[in-house]
Formats: C-alpha cells, structure tokens, sequence
C-alpha cells in the first residue's frame, strides 16, 4: 500500500471519531490499517497538543453537512416499524422505510410549509 500523509490520515481520524462504531470497524469499511489508524490518531493527538502554545500547522476539520448512510439489504434489515419526526414535531410512523424518491419529495413540500 502506498505510504499516505498526514492530510490522509487527518480526514479519516477525523471521521473516525464522528462514527459511532469502532476503530477497527472503521478501518474495515475503508480498507485502511486498524493500526495505522491508532498510531495516526496518537500522532495527531500529539501534535496537536504540542502546537496549542503554537499557531497551530493542522488544518481545521471542517463539518460535512452530508452524512454518510448505509442501507441494507432488506433481507439482511428485521422487520420493524420506521418512525420519521420532522422539524414541525410532525411524527410519521411507518411499517417500512419508503422509497428515497418519496422523501425528497416530502423534503420539498416541507419546504412550503411553516
């Protein structure tokens, strides 16, 4: 595997810590080294702990506002009842997740309403 550098390592340490799964996990899915992500995450700890007296050489971790998603197969997914709650403390309950089409068009209609 090639050697990668620190902005590399910086964006998946980074986004390793907003997952709520494991490092090992993580590694997994992103076809990295579970131990290269450990020493990667204790370098920059490091760094960043010795520059905070400094101006700091890390660039800041922006924020995405795109969440990663995972749907399964829905032979893998247990039946169970999908429960949406939008902003207007409007509650859908339903028996099975819908149609990706339908929430963008729910999401626009949304829009509309206050």
């Amino acid at each position: 595997m090639q050697k990668m550098g620190a902005e590399f390592w910086e964006g998946h340490v980074a986004a390793a810590k907003r997952e709520t799964i494991s490092a090992s996990e993580y590694a997994r899915r992103h076809d990295i080294s579970v131990a290269a992500l450990y020493y990667w995450q204790h370098k920059l700890k490091l760094t960043s702990t010795s520059t905070s007296k400094k101006v700091s050489t890390l660039k800041p971790v922006v924020a995405s506002p795109f969440v990663e998603l995972r749907v399964l197969d829905k032979q893998v997914m247990a039946p169970s009842q999908c429960t949406l709650v939008l902003s207007s403390d409007l509650r859908l309950e339903m028996s099975a997740l819908p149609e990706p089409s339908w929430l963008v068009a729910l999401g626009y209609a949304m829009r509309g309403t206050r």
